[in-house]
This record gives C-alpha cells, sequence and structure tokens, in this order.
C-alpha cells in the first residue's frame, strides 16, 4: 500500500446488522429472498385491493393501472422490509440454553433452557428444500402449544442444533 496522499482508502466494512454480543449466528443470506417474497406478497395484495377500492371510489380512468402501480409499489417495498427484517433474525447456542432474537427497534429476545425442551421439528417446504434451509421448531414444557421456531436456518445448522439439543435433553433426563 503506497503512503501518498492520493491513494485511494477503502471504506471500513460495514457492520453486521444483528449480532451484539458473544455467539449470535445470523441467518444464511440466501434465505433472504425467500423471507422478502413472503413479506412483499402479504404486503401488496392488501395495497393494490386497498388502491383498488379507492379509486373505484373516484370513478376515474385509468383504475387499474393505479391499482396496479400501487400494487407494484407494495410489492417493492414489502420485499425491502422482508430483507431488511431477515437480517435482523438470529440465533446462539450457549451453557444457558438455544436463544433467538429479532428485530430492530423492537427487539424480541426468546431463551429455551435445554431442561425446557420437549422435542424437536425440522419443518422444510419446497422452497427451503431446494435452498438448502429448514425451520427448526423447538417445542418447549411448561405452556400449551409453546414452541420456538427459528424460520429460513440453514440446514446443515439446523440439523446439528436439533442434534445437539437432544443430545442435551437425553443427559439432562439421565441424570
Amino acid at each position: 500500500m503506497s503512503d501518498s496522499p492520493n491513494a485511494p482508502v477503502a471504506p471500513p466494512p460495514l457492520p453486521a446488522p444483528l449480532p451484539a454480543g458473544p455467539g449470535w449466528q445470523p441467518l444464511p443470506r440466501r434465505g433472504a429472498a425467500l423471507y422478502a417474497a413472503g413479506l412483499a406478497i402479504g404486503l401488496a395484495v392488501p395495497a393494490g385491493l386497498m388502491a383498488g377500492v379507492l379509486l373505484a371510489a373516484l370513478a376515474g380512468q385509468p383504475r387499474f393501472l393505479a391499482a396496479a402501480l400501487v400494487a407494484l409499489a407494495g410489492l417493492a417495498l414489502g420485499a425491502a422490509i422482508g430483507v431488511v427484517r431477515h437480517r435482523r433474525i438470529g440465533w446462539k447456542l450457549d451453557e444457558d440454553g438455544f436463544a433467538t432474537r429479532r428485530g430492530g427497534l423492537w427487539r424480541s429476545e426468546t431463551l429455551v433452557p435445554v431442561s425446557r425442551v420437549q422435542h424437536l421439528d425440522l419443518e422444510r417446504g419446497p422452497l427451503e428444500r431446494r435452498l438448502g434451509l429448514a425451520t427448526l421448531v423447538v417445542h418447549t414444557a411448561g405452556t400449551r402449544m409453546a414452541a420456538v421456531k427459528l424460520p429460513l436456518l440453514a440446514l446443515a445448522d439446523a440439523e446439528a442444533l436439533r442434534t445437539h439439543l437432544a443430545r442435551q435433553v437425553e443427559i439432562d433426563d439421565a441424570l
């Protein structure tokens, strides 16, 4: 690297969006498109319907075109929000148990002590299978229908977490 004052300086790397402590793992980036698509569709449909209803009341000529443009804007906004939300989901496994963290402004953190784990499931839809992803479902004791879901986890991580947590449960049960 040269010491000349006109030499280009590389920008500093962007900070990781989620991990704010030791051990936090982000979700794999390949799941962001799937997460964003779900949110985009969820936002585009109501936006298009609302625009159609409002424009029908106004009796303007290009109603369909305006409703389609609003739906497309909802699709783009939903996709952008989906990518950001996906980057703010993480997990960690430590001596306290299995934890998930979600959110930016309103952060939610869930800790499942290993002693509360009842059973574990891996869910994989067709798109998740194609992308090598899985949803880990940790069923817990204490309340009816209690489960912690971690979506769009890399399949290898999901299988390793399931195996580790299942072994810990067996060890705790043996004691």
